[in-house]
């Protein structure tokens, strides 16, 4: 069977993936792959404690994380009762569901921009949160976070903020989308290390992807302008998203390399805060990324979390398609991210697949989609991964 009947572009093996698999918590701290810079905090709210903590109070640009500040602003405004109005509530749920960038740029203008930072730093008492460099006033995704910063915000809204204010925002990070309304797939990190129940805020910067499948579920993006960038963005590619430019010009926080950051609570009653901010080498791809992302979260002592079973193996070629049963003719899912590592609990019988070098009638099992992925586009060797049971 050919590569379009497959439904996949064959692409080289992403030489830079991450090549181990994300390792058990508490065995030798967080396990940060070379090259990668990382940011670290994870609180159990049970015992008051910090279980993780590496370069802490260190500075990253915040990407979409700042989007919590965001809405917390719009939130603090709206009077006792805390009622969203309908247009606010449209535009609250895209941003912090689906990360929308339409949203966030509307708040950031109408409120004031870089004194929403101010507000919401003096509020929660943040200090190492600052505005968006003089250089980049609209920004707002330049804005500089810590990872002990993202805690607080965190801590804050679950148990200090009105009843009203915590459950709109919760409860919408409960529901994050798999993917995001510029096109990028969001479940790194928290969502792919652990099974649920988990909310997460996550942020990106300075990458491009492949277009993620976009969710039934995922809000309508609420600018115009985005709505005409998706409808003309070709399956494949992803437009950037806010181009980074030289760490010189930003002082202390560096917008040169690409960012990625996983953000949210894990396990029933939200026992963890998990902050995991990541600056990646120039030139590193999203499923690269994406990958080592993963495997610094795995690696972490989470009180509370369930890992789900399952190998971790690494994927070849680009837009690789996740379908709901194992031949081309069932729903497509999602599609990769090139060269991301993927967590295959079984692997079963079903079409045969044939890209011209390789082949196999072996699809495997991807929990963590809900979905199949031919095993030719796995990167092991044979059409049947050794050691994965038949499901």
């Amino acid at each position: 069977m050919t590569l379009a009947v497959a439904g996949v572009v064959l692409g080289a093996l992403v030489a830079a993936r991450a090549s181990a698999a994300p390792s058990p918590h508490g065995l030798s701290g967080p396990d940060v792959p070379a090259g990668v810079t990382a940011g670290i905090a994870v609180f159990d709210r049970a015992t008051g404690r910090f279980t993780e903590e590496l370069n802490a109070q260190t500075q990253f640009r915040s990407a979409s994380v700042v989007k919590l500040l965001l809405a917390l602003d719009v939130l603090w405004d709206l009077g006792p009762d805390y009622r969203v109005p309908a247009a606010d509530r449209t535009r609250l749920e895209a941003m912090l569901r689906s990360s929308d960038d339409g949203a966030a740029s509307y708040y950031w203008t109408q409120r004031g921009g870089s004194r929403i930072i101010e507000r919401a730093s003096a509020r929660l008492g943040l200090t190492g949160t600052a505005p968006p460099p003089a250089a980049h006033p609209g920004y707002w995704g330049y804005t500089a976070l810590t990872a002990s910063d993202t805690v607080r915000i965190y801590r804050y809204l679950l148990d200090q903020a009105p009843a009203p204010v915590r459950d709109f925002v919760m409860g919408n990070l409960r529901r994050s989308t798999r993917c995001a309304n510029d096109g990028y797939d969001q479940r790194f990190g928290i969502p792919s290390a652990f099974t649920g129940p988990w909310a997460v805020k996550q942020g990106w910067s300075g990458f491009t992807s492949g277009g993620c499948t976009a969710d039934a579920g995922t809000p309508a993006s609420t600018s115009a302008a985005t709505t005409a960038t998706h409808r003309n963005r070709s399956a494949t590619e992803a437009a950037p998203r806010r181009r980074p430019t030289t760490a010189a010009s930003a002082g202390t926080v560096d917008l040169a390399r690409p960012a990625l950051h996983s953000t949210g609570t894990v396990g029933a009653d939200d026992r963890a805060i998990v902050a995991v901010l990541t600056l990646h080498p120039v030139g590193t791809s999203y499923g690269t990324a994406y990958s080592s992302l993963t495997r610094i979260v795995a690696s972490l002592d989470v009180p509370g979390a369930q890992r789900p079973p399952g190998a971790w193996l690494g994927t070849l070629g680009s837009g690789v398609r996740v379908r709901a049963d194992a031949t081309t003719d069932s729903a497509v899912i999602t599609t990769l991210p090139a060269g991301v590592d993927v967590l295959v609990d079984c692997q079963e019988r079903g079409q045969p697949i044939s890209d011209g070098t390789r082949s196999s009638d072996w699809w495997a099992h991807l929990p963590q989609y809900g979905g199949y992925m031919t095993n030719v586009y796995v990167d092991t060797s044979g059409d049947r991964i050794p050691g994965v049971p038949v499901c």
